[in-house]
């Protein structure tokens, strides 16, 4: 008895590869559907959504001080995703960028509050910077090594350590580095400890904009990043090669948490001038995103962190000029984040359907 194997109506398949102008094309639609999606729901809140969009470019570009405020935004993003895409690049999902940054900022605050008046101001920003480095990755290596030595599940206890140090901050606000008695407040640090401006900015952008070129030749043209990719193809084929993975995963996560730290101090040095413990304001988090968006390459990353810093400066404006609620805005760019990376799905993989059979009527 013969049965014939019945075809799916629709199945997936992965592409074998797209020509790079298709890629683009498709990256380029999922940005004018997110804008068209964006603009159906401004209608739906009464908002003209060409005077929203204009809104939001001009609150986030249309003045210098604007501009600034919003390479304010993009510095620790953009830090934070070049701390995180060798990790991930290897496999390895270090959810725990916002805990880094916040023992870099923790490390560089002790000087800051402790050494103001023992260096001077050039001495004690670097040795902020370095501290901050330091205290970034050995906070990251702790979860490296139980990996390593245990094949612990890195991503729960990443994101477990966020809040581990976080309590440690809170303690700190209302106990050995709180300021007036009562305040829960870390006082001001003095100006010695806070990084110079830059064209309006804290110098900041400058040490990120170096990292970009650095992790950009790291990741392409060392030794290093070479064994990053071959541990991210397959851990069975690294240790075949003779790689120490475990050796390599715990040099990954220093350099990853170190990269943080340097943003923790960033933060705390230039941006804030002090330290609380929402220092890093879900950076850590939103800089996957970026990570991913980018696919991992250095100098994407520059332009995506740009264009969320973008969103998020010019929806303040939108709710000023124009009353339209800030979850409105949050909405807008969850759409925009959802179609770039959805567009990716099509760019991996196509929808093949079943062909109706010759003669078939």
């Amino acid at each position: 008895m013969n049965h014939e194997t019945k075809t799916p109506f629709l199945r997936l398949a992965k592409r074998d590869g797209m020509e790079g102008w298709k890629v683009w094309c498709i990256r380029a639609g999922s940005i004018v559907v997110a804008l068209l999606l964006g603009a159906l729901v401004m209608g739906l809140v009464g908002a003209n959504p060409l005077t929203a969009y204009g809104t939001i470019l001009s609150g986030a570009l249309g003045k210098k001080t604007a501009i600034r405020q919003t390479v304010k935004i993009a510095v620790p993003l953009l830090g934070c995703a070049l701390a995180i895409a060798p990790c991930f690049k290897m496999r390895f999902w270090n959810i725990g960028a916002e805990g880094q940054i916040t023992a870099g900022a923790v490390a560089a605050s002790y000087f800051a509050l402790f050494w103001a008046g023992r260096l001077p101001a050039p001495v004690l920003l670097l040795v902020m910077g370095l501290a901050g480095a330091l205290a970034g990755g050995i906070w990251a290596l702790i979860p490296a090594f139980f990996k390593a030595k245990w094949n612990t599940n890195e991503t729960l206890f990443t994101l477990m350590m966020n809040y581990i140090i976080i309590g440690v901050v809170r303690w700190l606000q209302g106990g050995p580095w709180e300021g007036r008695k009562g305040s829960q407040i870390i006082p001001q640090f003095d100006r010695a400890a806070c990084l110079p401006k830059v064209l309006g900015v804290h110098c900041g952008w400058i040490i990120v904009l170096a990292l970009v070129v650095f992790m950009h030749v790291y990741m392409k043209y060392t030794k290093q990043g070479y064994e990053i990719a071959v541990i991210g193809d397959s851990v069975n084929t690294a240790r075949y090669a003779g790689m120490n993975v475990g050796y390599i995963m715990m040099r990954t996560m220093f350099l990853s948490g170190a990269i943080s730290g340097i943003v923790g101090f960033i933060v705390a040095s230039g941006a804030n001038n002090t330290l609380y413990d929402g220092v890093a304001g879900g950076v850590g988090f939103t800089s996957i995103t970026v990570a991913w968006l980018s696919q991992l390459n250095a100098f994407a990353m520059v332009a995506i962190s740009m264009l969320l810093a973008v969103l998020e400066k010019g929806a303040e404006t939108l709710q000023t000029r124009m009353a339209v609620p800030t979850s409105i805005s949050d909405i807008i760019t969850g759409i925009l984040l959802f179609c770039m990376l959805g567009c990716e799905f099509f760019i991996n993989f196509q929808l093949i359907f079943r062909r109706r059979k010759e003669g078939a009527k």
